[in-house]
């Protein structure tokens, strides 16, 4: 079972301080978990997040400007989602910021609803990431504890074999690769060959390599 998910926490990094607090005010007056930070580097530091979140990120600062701190995320697989605030916006710095994902651009001053209204969309959408992150994360973990016989027949039965013809693949008998299939669903705690079939699908798995031993054959996740 999964655990609860945390509070959600809105990250502000801007380098003007009176800006800085004026949001994180605001943000804190609706009651959300709200963290400042004066630069880039302060959250960079602080990462892997605990739970989900957004950032409210200035383009302009000192240092490492938004977009930067923005494609930084993106190389280290992060999908944080971003609400862009800045003074000084230009159609271009709004047009990469948008295709590499970002929630929001917002140009100062802004209406106080603007901001919450995208801080309110970026949440929910990073709240429902996060639990099929976990998700994914408790699947690997059961993934590692099949034996590398039940790995075989997982890619098998992933592939759409037959157990017969699985058996024909491995060299043993239909009744070890039903027996195999019982056990690796038990670990995986997966009722139905649809849902062992759509768990292969998350994880990568392949049947490529069926008959190596059950070293490599899934990808490795």
């Amino acid at each position: 079972m999964l655990s609860p998910t945390p509070v959600p926490t809105v990250h502000v990094i801007d380098d003007d301080a009176s800006v800085r607090a004026a949001i994180v005010a605001l943000l804190r007056s609706e009651g959300l978990a709200v963290q400042a930070h004066a630069d880039a580097a302060d959250f960079l530091q602080r990462r892997p997040l605990p739970g989900p979140s957004c950032l409210v990120l200035d383009v302009r600062m000192p240092g490492a400007d938004g977009l930067d701190v923005q494609a930084q995320l993106r190389a280290l697989g992060e999908d944080i989602p971003i609400i862009f605030v800045t003074g000084h916006g230009t159609i271009p710095m709004t047009v990469r910021a948008m295709r590499a994902g970002a929630v929001e651009f917002l140009t100062k001053p802004f209406a106080d609803d603007e901001l919450l209204q995208a801080v309110r969309r970026a949440l929910e959408r990073d709240v429902a990431g996060w639990a099929a992150r976990q998700d994914l994360k408790l699947l690997r973990e059961r993934h590692a504890l099949l034996s590398p016989r039940e790995r075989q027949v997982f890619a098998l039965v992933v592939a759409g074999r037959l157990n017969k013809v699985a058996a024909a693949e491995l060299g043993v008998s239909e009744i070890t690769v039903k027996v195999h299939r019982r056990h690796l669903m038990e670990k995986l705690q997966l009722r139905t060959v649809a849902d062992l079939v759509r768990a292969g699908e998350r994880l990568g798995v392949r049947a490529g390599a069926a008959n190596d031993g059950g070293d490599n054959d899934y990808t490795k996740v």
